[in-house]
């Protein structure tokens, strides 16, 4: 598994760090995958990089981030948004540097929120206690306008996708879908579970190849997650795998992933901050119309 460690290059971008707030979306086709495992083990390794990193978890508890950590979300962003609860009560903190936002039941109506309720959310996310350096999305394929506001508008959106057929597909499907209703024409493909990174770059050239031909998109390598048994242990303990098995093949692929995450480019949302952020996503969650994402 040795081959899925990044290059000695890799350490001269880590010399250089990057500014400003980092939002970064991880999306699926299908169900599967291993997306939110991702998620929850990128956020473990970002924080022990020293960064503030918070999850926007789009799903249901029970299929939650919360759940990878062994945790139970009792509240949502949503009771936030009502001013029913403060935000510090709904945040979940597995580890230093690391917070959890359930918001299943609020992102499903961030297109029909009132002034007052948006104003309320930016205030409540502006007010957080501790700078946040990186969001990272965990997006849900059953939003109810088709694909996540949160896709459409962060700097970057991560197609994560597997080795078999039916999840290839419906990742190359799911791109085309956002490409042609909002011209989004950039996204990165994480390829999980796989034997060899071999294997990950042929599954990736072939989807670039054919998106770059039929004018859909541009898709960039993010890299690849080796099939792990250490991934299963981890995931049958509710624990993530860098903090179960540390050492395995997954835990540093994901150590190596987050690094080179920081140093990705970076577009101009990140300069506004968290506030700035919000204000383009309830903007954009005013006008999507549901029905050209779910042709």
């Amino acid at each position: 598994m040795a081959d899925f460690r990044v290059d000695q290059a890799a350490g001269l971008r880590r010399l250089f760090g990057s500014h400003g707030l980092q939002v970064v979306t991880f999306v699926a086709g299908c169900e599967g995958v291993g997306r939110s495992v991702t998620v929850a083990n990128l956020g473990v390794a970002l924080a022990r990089l020293g960064k503030e990193v918070l999850i926007i978890d789009e799903h249901a508890p029970g299929d939650d981030i919360a759940a990878t950590f062994g945790m139970q979300g009792a509240y949502d962003l949503l009771n936030v948004v009502q001013r029913e609860l403060p935000l510090q009560q709904v945040l979940l903190r597995p580890m230093s540097g690391l917070s959890i936002l359930p918001a299943a039941k609020a992102v499903r109506k961030l297109g029909r929120l009132s002034l007052h309720q948006q104003q309320t959310l930016v205030d409540a996310m502006s007010g957080l206690e501790r700078s946040v350096d990186v969001i990272l999305v965990d997006a849900t394929i059953a939003h109810p306008a088709g694909f996540s506001p949160f896709g459409l508008v962060s700097q970057e959106t991560v197609v994560v996708l597997s080795g078999n057929s039916a999840s290839i597909t419906e990742a190359y499907a799911l791109i085309k879908k956002v490409s042609h209703a909002f011209s989004r024409r950039h996204f990165r493909i994480l390829v999980n579970k796989v034997r060899s990174l071999d294997d990950a770059r042929s599954i990736y050239q072939n989807i670039a190849q054919v998106a770059t031909q039929r004018g859909v998109a541009t898709l960039d390598y993010a890299g690849a997650i080796p099939y792990d048994e250490a991934l299963r242990t981890a995931s049958q303990l509710c624990r993530p795998v860098l903090f179960q098995v540390p050492d395995s093949p997954a835990a540093n692929a994901f150590r190596d992933l987050a690094a080179d995450m920081q140093y990705w480019q970076q577009g101009d949302a990140g300069q506004g901050g968290v506030e700035q952020f919000l204000q383009q996503l309830l903007h954009l969650s005013q006008r999507i119309t549901p029905n050209v994402l779910r042709a």
